[in-house]
């Protein structure tokens, strides 16, 4: 993410959003990562899974810094030395009120006692008031004051509002059009401008120290596993612990006074290897309201997603009737007629899946809908419809994983939500996350004149969330074929039942079958290739981990299977080593959408470079780590239309080609990027990379 900041190719405005999410990403890593290392240390526990990598938790906190310390440097050289110049080059300027002039001043000041000089609290510590809750990733100031009259000075906090926009436009504070960002403009921060007027909050006192600071706090405060009989509760209880949680890091500006320091770290019991010292903003996130400003010039254009082929020319919802039958054809009809796989964000979300659940909700004819939640927005549509069908008297049952992580206390209410209309709310089985993407309609039919029932299913690598659809590169599978809906009606019994010891036909499901069975796919691959047949493994996925897998994807290449793995985030394993991993080739796509999918090719004894019909293809909400294969419900649909596999492939040819977001794993565990060809023709992934190769594909099937 940090590199795409660098990336002198990119937007302006879009380099200030990789770098903003560099930091949400650090920001995770701390919270999850350092606070279980931390808690791993505190109980003596060491690293228990990983031993043999001869890491202790403490080495490994040790290294977390040194890498940590680098990381921020460069974020700050990044926004000091090249976007923050660049912006100002754009007419973007962001200025400190000592350069503004005294009118500018004036009228700055006038906007804090009306917008925000009511909304601050500053809060003193001394006998009588004790020292303040600081929570999560907040920013603070820590100020000693001293009484004009003489006396002992004192710690006072004051937190910056979160419900105050983080930059100031000149234009508003001067009375213009609120939020005009349409052409050159300045802006002033809000930290700058509580800092300037810090003073008015201690009458009669004297400002001797300030300091601002922020805290990150631990989210590891129990472990993934969890057996206890109420989940709901359980869950709660630990969002209670969870803000309570001890701090594992604390920010503060390098040039920062040991005041205030000493006396936030000594109340908060942290120590001086979680203080980091640093230039460049306090919080990079709040860099994610600059990039949103309205200057289309500096960003890349909006991508509207196309209809997917084969649910073209459908009947569109009414927006005044959301909950009528549109007229004419189904999309039950055009999903009977074949398969149909989607790709996210190049086709639209909203038109597949949230349609197939809207419409079922609407339709007389569907008797039950079922449906998994991981995770969702606030106003989810697909709540929306299963409150509606449940409503209509429809059967409707949700799984609802209040465990996803930063999002329980959402899901906590979706399940409360979901409840109180009548839905039959699950929490998946004992001790397992559910991460499976699935959804079943069960329709009445009539075939042939023999009325009966039919049941559809969505299976996809993403969750249902209208959001991160626009944003994350996805696959889903609209299916009616029965072996296949027979596994999700298998898969909801085993969760909303607690039923065990299922049977599938076509699904591979974590936790019991998914690692055997694909296992098994490689081993055959291997049977191919020592029996003298083209082998080939062609996978991508978020994280490779799982260390049965890798010893199997060793022992595939020994025996002279091509392995090509695209890997967008951590991946254990180490390419290229002679002897051991000749034929496997590790690379992660980024760039403007985020590698979200997992799809897995196997060439069934032949190139799928020139048969791709005839390979075998699995998509699934599984990568191959050990949580996921060993602790969590995931699935994985195995796609089998001649058109969707070619579909497929089309997607991992162009990553094959991409020579502009591809970066390449070396032996010694180091990432490089791969140079672009610019003597290529625009628009090939060669020269513009995957997602651009893409989208103008997608746009060309919209012409």
């Amino acid at each position: 993410m940090l590199a795409q900041a660098e990336d002198t190719r990119r937007p302006l405005l879009e380099r200030v959003k990789f770098l903003a999410i560099s930091a949400s990403n650090l920001d995770e890593f701390f919270m999850k990562r350092v606070g279980l290392a931390k808690r791993r240390l505190a109980e003596g526990r060491g690293r228990p899974k990983q031993a043999r990598d001869g890491y202790s938790a403490e080495d490994l906190l040790n290294a977390m810094r040194s890498h940590v310390v680098e990381f921020q440097t460069r974020q700050a050289s990044i926004w000091m030395g090249q976007l923050q110049p660049a912006l100002a080059e754009a007419g973007v300027r962001i200025c400190v009120p000592e350069d503004l002039t005294e009118s500018q001043r004036a009228r700055l000041d006038h906007w804090f006692d009306v917008n925000v000089f009511p909304i601050l609290t500053p809060l003193a510590v001394d006998p009588s008031h004790r020292f303040p809750f600081i929570s999560n990733l907040s920013e603070n100031f820590g100020v000693l004051v001293r009484p004009e009259a003489g006396g002992p000075r004192t710690f006072a906090r004051v937190k910056i509002p979160g419900v105050v926009r983080r930059f100031i436009p000149l234009t508003e504070a001067a009375g213009g059009e609120v939020g005009d960002t349409s052409g050159p403009c300045s802006f002033v921060t809000l930290e700058d401008l509580i800092a300037r007027n810090l003073d008015r909050l201690f009458p009669g006192m004297q400002i001797e120290e300030i300091t601002p600071f922020r805290i990150t706090r631990s989210a590891a405060v129990a472990g993934e596993e969890d057996d206890d009989e109420d989940v709901l509760q359980a869950v709660e209880d630990e969002l209670r612990r969870r803000r309570f949680a001890r701090p594992v890091r604390l920010e503060t500006r390098r040039d920062a006074p040991d005041g205030v320091l000493q006396f936030v770290t000594t109340q908060l019991s942290i120590e001086d290897a979680d203080v980091y010292r640093r230039e460049g903003p306090l919080e990079y996130e709040d860099l994610f309201e600059l990039a949103s400003i309205d200057r289309a010039d500096l960003k890349t254009p909006d991508w509207e997603p196309v209809i997917p082929p084969a649910l073209k020319h459908l009947a569109p919802i009414d927006p005044d009737a959301p909950d009528a039958v549109p007229p004419g054809e189904s999309i039950f009809d055009r999903i009977r007629d074949a398969d149909i796989l989607v790709h996210h964000p190049y086709e639209s979300f909203d038109h597949s899946v949230e349609r197939f659940i809207q419409e079922a909700a609407a339709d007389p004819e569907v008797l039950a809908i079922k449906q998994t939640i991981y995770r969702t927005t606030p106003d989810s549509p697909f709540v929306r419809s299963l409150v509606h069908a449940a409503e209509r008297g429809k059967n409707v049952a949700c799984l609802v994983e209040l465990r996803a992580r930063f999002d329980e206390q959402r899901n906590v209410s979706f399940a409360r939500q979901l409840e109180h209309a009548g839905v039959h709310v699950a929490y998946g089985v004992t001790g397992l996350k559910t991460h499976c993407k699935c959804s079943l309609v069960v329709r009445r039919e009539t075939t042939d004149g023999v009325a009966g029932i039919r049941a559809y299913a969505h299976l996809g690598t993403g969750n249902y969330h209208p959001k991160t659809a626009q944003l994350y590169t996805d696959v889903g599978l609209l299916t009616a074929d029965p072996e296949i809906t027979s596994d999700v009606v298998r898969i909801f019994n085993t969760l909303t039942g607690n039923a065990s010891g299922q049977d599938y036909e076509k699904l591979l499901v974590a936790p019991e079958r998914m690692r055997p069975g694909f296992i098994e796919l490689i081993d055959r691959e291997i049977e191919h290739a020592r029996a003298g047949r083209p082998a080939h493994v062609v996978a991508k996925m978020n994280q490779l981990e799982d260390e049965a897998v890798i010893e199997k994807l060793y022992e595939a290449s020994r025996a002279g299977v091509v392995c090509r793995l695209f890997v967008r985030g951590f991946c254990t394993m180490r390419p290229g080593v002679e002897g051991l991993s000749e034929n496997i080739e590790v690379r992660s796509i980024v760039g403007r959408f985020l590698e979200h999918s997992r799809v897995f090719c196997f060439g069934s004894g032949v190139d799928p470079a020139e048969e791709p019909e005839r390979a075998t293809y699995y998509i699934g909400s599984a990568d191959w780590m050990e949580r996921n294969l060993s602790d969590r419900v995931e699935a994985a649909v195995p796609v089998e239309s001649p058109v969707a596999r070619r579909k497929l492939w089309r997607t991992f040819d162009t990553m094959i080609r991409d020579r502009r977001n591809a970066w390449r794993l070396g032996p010694s565990g180091e990432w490089s990027p791969v140079e672009a060809d610019l003597d290529a023709p625009e628009g090939s992934p060669e020269r513009d990379g995957t997602f651009m190769a893409l989208m103008a594909e997608a746009e060309a099937g919209r012409r």
